[in-house]
């Protein structure tokens, strides 16, 4: 059994790794200042700390006693980062820094940060493998570049084992579908349940890699509990590709709708097509995606469901 933090714990990632370590019997400590997590997420078994950790002295506190950090905390969002960079950069570099620092001076065992996918930008070449160059198109995707790097660099100077999980287009419960910033799954899921219209921004024939958060839940705890990996960035997706029209269309085969969706201008920062190599992370972590697009889509229609969204 050992000590796990999970910052962002209260967020959508951050609540099912929450959830699956207690299952696993470990401790864990969540941190979390609620910008943009929920207590009604937290599961019980969890230790909660409210805590900004753009606060260096509340990240030195969040990691004390701790073996292993789960750094999910951070404004999710490449409009939100375009509309409030300084916010975003205060949320997702500067807190990533402090974690780094805490952990290193606290002597954890290994920090796992979460990356993301939108540090490719719109290079051409797909799938996206590990190491191609970073082109950012947002004030988030270069937020997570920064971190990702300042791991590596942490883990060269001073032996701190960090490892990058990157994520492309997570998706499955909790992801919260009232903010104009969730995940196009979220937003769809609500509008076909509401009866509503479903927003696309584009002409919806951009395409991404969606992953299942269970599939990704299992790519990240591998990620903390492999071995020889210290400094190792990982694609955690499924290799898939659908555009939003597909993924659309799919919905309302699910849900039993035929609203159609109002297209509107291709939002700033947005790239055109995404798609993950994932086998370094099959390789090196024994990473397998177990739930492919259409059982989790039909998971997260019924959690929204059940939920009354």
């Amino acid at each position: 059994m050992s000590n796990y933090l999970v910052t962002g714990g209260a967020g959508f990632i951050g609540s099912h790794l929450s959830e699956a370590l207690v299952k696993r019997g470990h401790q864990v400590r969540v941190a979390d200042n609620f910008v943009t997590g929920y207590r009604h997420n937290l599961r019980d078994g969890v230790e909660l700390m409210e805590a900004d950790l753009a606060d260096p002295e509340a990240a030195r506190r969040a990691v004390e006693g701790i073996d292993y950090v789960l750094h999910q905390a951070a404004i999710p969002s490449v409009p939100r980062s375009v509309a409030h960079p300084v916010e975003s950069h205060r949320a997702n570099v500067d807190g990533t820094l402090n974690m780094l620092v805490a952990s290193k001076d606290a002597k954890v065992k290994r920090l796992v940060f979460a990356g993301s996918s939108s540090v490719y930008g719109d290079t051409p070449t797909l799938p996206k493998r590990e190491d191609m160059p970073h082109n950012p198109l947002s004030p988030y995707a270069l937020h997570k570049q920064m971190g990702e790097q300042y791991a590596q660099m942490f883990t060269r100077l001073y032996g701190l084992e960090t490892v990058t999980t990157r994520y492309f287009n997570v998706f499955g419960p909790r992801q919260d579908p009232t903010s104009p910033y969730s995940g196009v799954i979220s937003l769809f899921i609500k509008a076909l349940l509401e009866g509503t219209q479903p927003v696309i921004y584009g002409d919806g024939g951009q395409t991404r890699d969606f992953t299942y958060v269970g599939n990704v839940v299992d790519g990240v705890l591998r990620a903390a509990e492999t071995p020889g990996v210290a400094g190792e960035v990982f694609n955690v997706a499924t290799n898939g590709r659908v555009s939003l029209n597909e993924l659309l269309e799919v919905l309302k085969k699910i849900i039993g709708s035929d609203a159609q969706p109002i297209y509107q201008p291709a939002r700033t920062g947005d790239v055109r097509h995404s798609q993950a190599d994932i086998t370094k992370a099959q390789q090196m972590l024994g990473y397998q995606p177990t739930v492919g697009l259409e059982e989790g889509l039909r998971e997260t229609v019924a959690w929204y469901k059940r939920s009354a969204v």
